[in-house]
């Protein structure tokens, strides 16, 4: 169960993924520029930037996998009163059918008591 400990890191590492989705557009934005410039491309800083690029791309994926890995774990309905409500539905219906079978028993016994 996801405790608040566990939300608050979950949390955390969600807003360190932003950042590095941020970072990513960065790169994005950079790698353009250099592409855009005017005495050309420099292939060590587009390397660069690609290389930084490919590898956050790689742990927001792993980031956001395991997050959404933990959240479908996550069981919201495990402090539900399901379970107890239909318990309690099924102790009435076995009640009402007792009620029956005592008041088909009452009937008999007056059919027999009218009848001697």
């Amino acid at each position: 169960m996801m405790g608040p400990q566990n939300q608050s890191t979950s949390l955390q590492r969600l807003n360190h993924a932003e950042k590095r989705i941020v970072r990513v557009l960065e790169l994005a934005g950079l790698v353009m520029d250099e592409l855009a410039n005017s005495t050309g491309p420099r292939t060590e800083v587009l390397a660069g930037h690609c290389r930084e690029f490919m590898k956050s791309i790689k742990e927001i994926q792993t980031t956001l996998r395991e997050e959404i890995k933990s959240a479908c774990e996550y069981r919201p309905f495990e402090n539900c009163d399901y379970g107890a409500r239909i318990s309690n539905e099924i102790c009435c219906q076995k009640l009402e059918y007792i009620v029956e079978q005592l008041d088909g028993m009452n009937r008999t016994i007056n059919h027999c008591k009218d009848g001697t």
